[in-house]
């Protein structure tokens, strides 16, 4: 039953079947029975309304022709009914359609009509009701067909602006996924770059006590394959996010991790937190443990071996203040690990997305200073 309403509904010419019911119902004004099939006539003019929505110009054209040839005979003349209602159905269909041919058509039927009251009107006993009598059947049927048009118009409104929202929608889904991928390709850098630092390092410093210390051979080969691991899972987390979407990340690291960051550095670094680090937002604890991760990797690419090194992480509400600081050192620097020059850049981003403040530069004894402020009330 719903297949047939919808497919009665698609067929718009059915709606008409009234109208031209009504256009049969109205039977010729002629008492000679003799003369009737002949006064049927004019019921073919009335065929071109069968595709007036397709041709409404055309099928306007064709109706006014008729009705001259009805208006101007005497046989036909006086089934006005039909010519009446005929024209007020076209230029219902020209307002519809928004075709501005209408005013012609408009000033073709006012014309037709006069042509009518001051041919044969003139001898009824009301000539001016007449002339002027289907007046209200064309103003009717103009207000129609510019209610049906407003309402279209309403509705392609309606159906644009659920389209382009439906649109910004997508586009703000595009952009997600593009930052998403941004943010995914600088934690790809912050991580695989310290664990590459981590390993480059420990390998160097394996091969140069292979000879004397074989237990720190061990430890360092230790921290290599402990180092990589973490490094491997970490980079197989990330691609699973750019595969599977939000859903599928892990944990991110905290600050209660930053023990075993320091520990993997392979150098003398000490850690002092002070404050309550488990009531930290999520979002803070990994920024300050991504600028304290950056900031030990910078010192392993461009501080001596000998270098020492400090980390002080501050939680004092609205803020976090995160501190790492690394002495110059006497040994030359290791060669073979250059800057990527996006390592101080992606601290100044993280700082500031959390409207904080970065100070970094070098210091007297040659070593390096970097200092973050974080606001927890900007998560």
């Amino acid at each position: 039953m719903r297949q047939f309403v919808t497919w009665v509904r698609g067929q718009r010419w059915l709606l008409d079947l009234p109208l031209y019911a009504v256009f049969l119902s109205l039977g010729p004004n002629i008492a000679d029975q003799r003369t009737w099939p002949i006064a049927m006539i004019p019921m073919a003019f009335l065929l071109p309304l069968l595709v007036r929505r397709r041709y409404p110009r055309t099928v306007a054209l064709l109706i006014l022709i008729g009705v001259t040839i009805s208006y101007t005979n005497e046989l036909w003349a006086h089934d006005r009914g039909r010519g009446d209602l005929a024209m007020a159905v076209v230029l219902y269909t020209l307002v519809k359609a928004g075709d501005r041919s209408f005013i012609a058509v408009s000033i073709a039927i006012a014309g037709l009509d006069a042509l009518w009251g001051f041919t044969w009107g003139v001898n009824t006993l009301n000539p001016t009701l007449t002339i002027f009598g289907a007046l209200p059947l064309y103003l009717a049927a103009w207000a129609l067909g510019a209610f049906f048009r407003a309402r279209e118009q309403l509705a392609e409104e309606e159906r644009l602006r659920t389209e382009l929202t439906a649109s910004e929608e997508r586009a703000r889904g595009r952009a997600a996924v593009a930052e998403e991928r941004t943010h995914i390709a600088r934690e790809l850098h912050d991580v695989l770059a310290h664990s590459m630092s981590v390993i480059v390092l420990n390998a160097e410093g394996a091969k140069l006590a292979k000879q004397h210390d074989p237990a720190a051979v061990d430890r360092a080969l230790g921290t290599i394959a402990t180092t990589g691991r973490a490094a491997l899972g970490e980079l197989r987390r990330m691609l699973e996010v750019m595969h599977a979407g939000e859903a599928a990340r892990a944990p991110q690291p905290t600050l209660e991790q930053l023990r075993t960051l320091v520990a993997q550095a392979g150098r003398e670094v000490t850690l002092d937190v002070t404050g309550d680090i488990a009531s930290l937002p999520a979002g803070v604890a990994l920024q300050a443990y991504r600028i304290v991760q950056e900031a030990l990797t910078n010192m392993l690419k461009h501080a001596p071996p000998d270098a020492t090194g400090q980390v002080r992480v501050e939680l004092a509400d609205p803020e976090v203040r995160v501190e790492i600081v690394n002495s110059g050192g006497r040994q030359p620097v290791a060669a073979g690990l250059p800057g990527s020059g996006r390592g101080l850049t992606g601290m100044a981003q993280r700082v500031e997305l959390y409207h904080g403040l970065l100070e970094t530069g070098a210091l007297p004894d040659g070593g390096y200073r970097v200092a973050a402020t974080l606001r927890t009330d900007a998560a």
